[in-house]
């Protein structure tokens, strides 16, 4: 298991720093009207490849820019899922708001991630069953139990329109918050939470390589990941709640339910 974490938080670093070297000099195209990717996302992804490869060659690999490769070998049950920009609008913008997301699942459980930011040099990082982590330090997500205590995040997606399940929660919960913010990073959200910095955080828009790794975080830091109307969390799906704890989650499941009826 220390291996793989090892070369999960490698490649992610690794990606992290090719990722600046293409500040301000990236080329731009659209994948949809809002949905951007850059030159830096598929460099990030070529280095991602080659590092889980050289030490895996018989793992698969699924990546959001055009990338999957099958398992080769003896069937191994082992799937690395990437995102290796996430909040590319961000850096188009030159906001330095951005990260390498990198999980790897055996079978349907996710087993270790890590989630690098290069701009705050902040690396997340979590295995199964041995806490959440920060720059080699223990994180732990925050003790707030009541909604009018807590600091919410949400990201909405690329086609946002009236009826996007993200924005009729969002109406719903915003005047029970303490406050609310949007960063444009899926998986640093994630990450904030598994470090205390925010309370909850949900999504019905994003896909498992957004999320795989954050989630993973969550769990080992001590907070719940849940479906959309409170059940298992489905990694294929991508779409879930999450709280800092079990009592804060249900009251953001009960507020989700009933926006959404």
């Amino acid at each position: 298991m220390s291996e793989f974490g090892e070369v999960c938080e490698k490649a992610a670093r690794d990606a992290g720093k090719e990722i600046l070297s293409w500040v301000n000099r990236a080329e731009v195209r659209k994948k949809g009207p809002s949905d951007l990717v850059t030159s830096a996302d598929l460099a990030a992804q070529e280095v991602i490849r080659e590092t889980v490869l050289s030490a895996f060659p018989d793992h698969a690999i699924l990546a959001e820019e055009n990338l999957n490769l099958p398992a080769k070998g003896d069937g191994t049950g082992y799937r690395w899922v990437a995102d290796p920009l996430d909040g590319t609008t961000n850096f188009v913008h030159g906001v330095p708001h951005y990260a390498v997301s990198l999980a790897l699942q055996h079978n349907d459980e996710l087993i270790t991630g890590a989630v690098y930011d290069p701009n705050a040099e902040e690396c997340f990082t979590a295995t199964r069953g041995q806490g959440a982590w920060l720059n080699g330090a223990p994180i732990q997500t925050s003790k707030v139990t009541e909604l009018s205590e807590s600091l919410a995040v949400v990201g909405f997606p690329y086609d946002l329109n009236r009826q996007s399940p993200d924005l009729l929660v969002f109406l719903e919960i915003a005047m029970l918050c303490q406050a609310i913010r949007r960063t444009g990073s899926a998986a640093l959200n994630l990450c904030y939470l598994a470090a205390g910095r925010f309370d909850l955080f949900w999504s019905y828009s994003t896909n498992i390589w957004d999320v795989a790794a954050g989630v993973l975080l969550i769990e080992e830091a001590g907070g719940e990941v849940t479906g959309p109307t409170g059940g298992a969390f489905q990694p294929e799906t991508g779409q879930f709640l999450s709280a800092a704890n079990p009592e804060l989650n249900k009251q953001l499941c009960e507020v989700a339910i009933r926006a959404l009826a």
